[in-house]
This record gives structure tokens, C-alpha cells and sequence, in this order.
């Protein structure tokens, strides 16, 4: 399987965005409005500073996707590259398209003399995803992740909206 990754560009906010929502659902069972998804995707896209997307193909087709977002450490005098928004395609899994994904991150960061290192956010109960990151070499942090969400653009798969 011959898997490239490239940086996202324009023309690619649609694959993104339906990769978004159909990550929301399935891993964390979460319905995404798409027009506020796409928005966000082209928003991103059109500003760096905000992040960005980098996606995977294989035979010139996309088939997998990763925002990264940046955290400033004073810590460490450094950024961390949060990885967000990761997908890949049902008949695209098992493949080595998030590992193809992940060293063409890593090595970007390397090159990079600001990045003091990668970190992500998964679902605690994204057995296999959690998996599939420790085998690309993440460790848990021992964080939790708490926040208050003002958009209201999420709501649970039976329809309630999360706070």
C-alpha cells in the first residue's frame, strides 16, 4: 500500500469537513453541525496561524486526514502540536495511514527548532485509537481534559446538546 501525505490544501475542505463529522459520530457519538464544521475547516485552510491540515493518500485518492493546533509551553520555552480532528477511512484502516500520518508530522515538527513535542486527545473509551497512538510511540500524559463549550454547534447522537 503506497500511502503519501501532503499538506492540505482548498480543495480538499470537503473531504475534511465530511471527515469531521463522520469522526464526531462514530468515535465520540457526537453530531456535528456540517455548515459550522466547513466553516471552521476553510478557516483554518485560509489562516495557518490557526492550525493546520495535512492529509493521506493512497493512489492519489484521499483517504485520511489530521489537523494539528499549536500550545504555546513556557515550560519548556516551546509549542506543542496538538493533533485534532484525525480520520481515516472505514476501508482505509489497518492500513499504516495514521502512521504514515503521524512520521510525516513528526518529522516536520523535528525540523521545526520551536516544537517541544506532539500531543493529542483521545476519547477514553477509543480502545483501538488509543492503541493504535501508543503503538506510534504516544504515552498518556495524565491529563484530563475539562472545558465549557459556548458554540452549541455539538450535540450527543440522541440529541442533546452539550454544554
Amino acid at each position: 500500500m503506497n500511502i503519501s501525505v501532503r499538506a492540505a490544501r482548498p480543495e480538499d475542505s470537503g473531504f475534511l469537513a465530511a471527515g469531521n463529522v463522520a469522526m464526531a459520530l462514530e468515535a465520540e457519538h457526537k453530531r456535528l453541525d456540517p455548515a459550522t464544521v466547513d466553516r471552521g475547516v476553510r478557516a483554518v485552510l485560509e489562516d495557518p496561524a490557526r492550525g493546520r491540515y495535512y492529509v493521506a493518500e493512497q493512489d492519489g485518492r484521499p483517504v485520511g486526514q489530521l489537523m494539528v493546533t499549536y500550545e504555546w509551553s513556557d515550560w519548556r520555552n516551546g509549542c506543542f502540536w496538538w493533533i485534532q480532528s484525525v480520520y481515516v477511512l472505514p476501508e482505509a484502516r489497518r492500513g499504516g495511514v495514521f502512521r504514515a500520518l503521524f512520521r510525516n508530522l513528526e518529522y516536520v515538527a523535528r525540523s521545526d527548532g520551536g516544537v517541544c513535542g506532539i500531543r493529542l486527545y483521545v476519547d477514553r473509551d477509543n480502545h483501538r485509537a488509543r492503541e493504535t497512538y501508543r503503538r506510534c510511540g504516544l504515552v498518556d500524559a495524565g491529563y484530563a481534559v475539562m472545558e465549557v463549550d459556548y458554540s452549541g454547534a455539538v450535540q450527543s447522537a440522541g440529541g442533546t446538546r452539550h454544554a
